[in-house]
């Protein structure tokens, strides 16, 4: 038995740290008492979710590795970012709410005089390794020391591309306070995090910090970063209201109806932040096109077009075979054809949904003659108006 214990604990050393840790001892009870955990995994809302690639891998490897379609899934140059500084982000908002998208999933959201930092990843790369993994497209649009203080650091889940190990560690070293799924604390304890600072929440639970609510809510995807995908740390996406204004973080999420229920309950909103990049017939369950998040934020908004949209998950990280921009494309002329408001900023642009909003289409100007048009594809179909009349309804 000693010798187990011994092996064990040899294993765990050699584990390489952004692995993260395995939830245990009353984390992992409370894990156990989730409505949301069974059979030794959390479920996902509508049932079993495709996590890996449908149908055959040589299909998908083939059009992955395709040599006519790879030069469509890169710029031609790096993607421009805004030159944001300190000062910029001192500043007040005017309307009580900016955002200022950084790249990926990663937003920091100003409310109501409170700020908010949405998936933050300021890595080269999305991997446990940095010399292996997707690498960013474009810089990080300016230091995380820069931002000045957050109140909250809110992670939706435990992906490479959400959670990144340095990051926390360097914010570790702040007074910030951490919002995120159930199990994914064991991360952050483990990267030093202290668990007075944490708020670790199951979906449907709120916390507050300062003047603002913050709620898990459901999403539609899985967790991992190990060799092993336990299962054993949730997903999830979140509602951040302040007196004011309220704002809604998809985390990575696939289409589901719980989105009509998250806004009876939440919302309207004044933004959506949605995930709509890295999507892929292979994985239809687990991330969206530009059509079903736009979709989802109709069904977020009682089925109107109301607040403003911001398309995450996109342009920093090549993750899927689709072209590296086709999402900016697809999803302006989605919203154009609904009369949805769309905000398309250059990462570290910082704007207010109340305000001017940023809608030139940036992304053209870093594309290739081979790249520069991308038509919607014809098995994703624009969604029209008529199709989308009936959101609200299911």
């Amino acid at each position: 038995m000693a010798g187990i214990r011994s092996l064990s604990s040899g294993l765990r050393a050699l584990r390489p740290p952004a692995f993260g840790a395995d939830p245990d001892g009353e984390r992992m009870a409370r894990i156990r008492r989730s409505p949301h955990f069974k059979d030794g995994v959390f479920q996902n809302p509508g049932g079993a979710a495709r996590i890996r690639p449908s149908g055959s891998m040589l299909d998908f490897a083939k059009l992955y590795f395709d040599k006519e379609e790879r030069p469509h899934r890169s710029p031609r140059g790096t993607v421009p970012v805004h030159p944001t500084t300190f000062a910029d982000l001192a500043r007040p908002a005017a309307t009580g709410l900016r955002l200022t998208w950084l790249g990926h999933s990663s937003v920091l959201a100003e409310i109501d005089g409170h700020r908010v930092l949405f998936d933050p990843v300021w890595g080269e790369r999305c991997s446990p390794f940095p010399f292996a993994g997707p690498r960013r497209l474009h810089p990080v649009p300016l230091p995380l020391a820069a931002l000045g203080p957050v109140d909250v650091v809110v992670v939706s889940h435990d992906h490479y591309d959400h959670l990144d190990m340095p990051t926390i560690k360097e914010l570790a070293g702040t007074d910030t306070v951490f919002a995120v799924p159930l199990g994914v604390g064991a991360h952050l304890e483990h990267w030093g995090v202290s668990a007075d600072r944490l708020r670790e929440l199951d979906w449907h639970e709120s916390t507050k910090v300062g003047g603002l609510t913050l709620t898990a809510t459901p999403a539609r995807h899985f967790c991992g970063r190990g060799l092993r995908n336990t299962q054993h740390t949730l997903w999830a996406s979140w509602v951040v209201a302040g007196e004011e204004h309220r704002v809604y973080h998809s985390g990575d999420t696939g289409y589901f109806d719980g989105f009509q229920h998250i806004g009876a309950d939440h919302g309207p909103f004044d933004a959506t932040m949605i995930q709509l990049g890295a999507y892929s017939e292979f994985w239809p369950d687990i991330h969206m096109t530009p059509e079903e998040a736009l979709r989802a934020h109709l069904d977020l908004q009682g089925g109107e077009p109301h607040g403003v949209l911001l398309p995450i998950h996109w342009a920093t990280f090549n993750l899927a075979p689709h072209p590296w921009a086709e999402p900016g494309e697809w999803t302006l002329a989605a919203a154009g054809a609904v009369g949805q408001a769309v905000a398309v900023p250059v990462p570290g642009q910082p704007f207010e949904p109340a305000g001017v909003l940023p809608t030139r289409p940036w992304w053209r100007d870093v594309s290739s003659p081979l790249n520069r048009k991308w038509p919607v594809p014809q098995s994703m179909p624009v969604a029209s108006p008529e199709d989308l009349d009936l959101v609200g309804e299911g």
